[in-house]
């Protein structure tokens, strides 16, 4: 009869025990399935930039007239006689040429 009530507190204890050890119990490893969940959403996330960036590097490769204005915007450059008007944002800071 002893044996019979030895192995459910043993079960008992060793469920206590990794649900309260800080390194190897149930926290720890609910902490690790949060950080996999947000290494998830940020190889999502940079899947999507390199996937928008590889459109937009099609477009260049394809269209002079889309490769001459990203550079003119990147470098801030225009034709001789043209007028460049810039847009402020709300804070002030300038956005660029458009």
């Amino acid at each position: 009869m002893r044996r019979f009530w030895l192995a459910p507190v043993m079960l008992a204890g060793a469920v206590l025990y990794a649900g309260f050890d800080s390194e190897s119990g149930l926290r720890a490893w609910a902490n690790i399935r949060s950080e996999l969940g947000a290494s998830r959403e940020r190889a999502d996330a940079t899947q999507a930039e390199i996937d928008r960036l590889a459109l937009a590097s099609r477009r260049l490769h394809g269209d002079p007239f889309a490769m001459e204005a990203a550079i003119r915007v990147d470098l801030e450059l225009s034709r001789p006689g043209e007028t460049i008007v810039r847009f402020l944002d709300h804070d002030g800071s300038s956005a660029g040429n458009p």
